[in-house]
């Protein structure tokens, strides 16, 4: 997996990707390499490894899952359509607000598009760049067999991830129950003020482990 945009949720999708679908390596960059190197501090002991990139275009070849979680509120161009491979899936998370959007439209027009909430995402997601009759298809109506999936080991498919505000409610309200019933955890300001911004992990109190050498990539001429 490649992870682009190192970063306050960097950390987090990490973890994810590596305890529910056992992924043990995963390339990371970013243009702020302090945010690369906390990244690796953080999750040096995890087993994870996590070679470290020069480019884009560096993490993205042959890997089997691209998650964009990049900052920049601009229309960017973060992953261009060269870089996509037969077979890829991209989670294209740092699109999330008016103006803010990650990919080539071209890698749109190339993949079948995954959506949570359709209006919100064509304000504010990847579809925002596309025409409003750009087919998208939600994911609860794959998750409840409605509508297909992947079809195809080539396929190319993107999850325009942009959040919906009830699974995030929803999510934390049962996180909290489970706390109190078992007693786990500590209160934290609902805006934290951190010495940088980008380690929001690091609060949590699991960092920062003890950092292990990231394995660099030799750059491809």
């Amino acid at each position: 997996m490649a992870l682009i945009g190192n970063g306050a949720q960097a950390d987090f999708q990490a973890l994810a990707f590596h305890h529910l679908l056992g992924i043990d390596e995963i390339r990371l960059f970013d243009v702020d390499e302090a945010a690369t190197r906390k990244l690796v501090r953080n999750l040096g002991k995890t087993g994870i490894r996590f070679p470290t990139c020069g480019s884009v275009a560096q993490a993205v070849r042959g890997a089997d899952i691209v998650t964009t979680v990049t900052a920049r509120h601009v229309h960017a161009r973060v992953m261009t359509v060269d870089m996509l491979e037969p077979g890829m899936h991209i989670n294209a998370v740092g699109g999330d607000c008016p103006g803010k959007t990650e990919l080539d439209p071209g890698i749109l027009r190339r993949g079948s598009v995954f959506v949570e909430y359709e209006p919100q995402t064509r304000i504010e997601g990847e579809l925002q760049n596309m025409p409003e009759d750009f087919a998208a298809t939600p994911f609860w109506k794959v998750l409840a067999g409605k509508e297909a999936g992947r079809v195809s080991a080539d396929q190319v498919t993107i999850f325009d991830s942009v959040g919906f505000a009830l699974e995030d409610y929803s999510a934390l309200r049962l996180m909290r129950d489970l706390a109190q019933e078992l007693g786990y955890g500590k209160t934290i300001g609902l805006v934290p003020d951190l010495d940088d911004p980008k380690d929001v992990f690091g609060l949590i109190g699991a960092g920062p482990a003890q950092a292990l050498p990231a394995a660099p990539i030799a750059a491809s001429a």
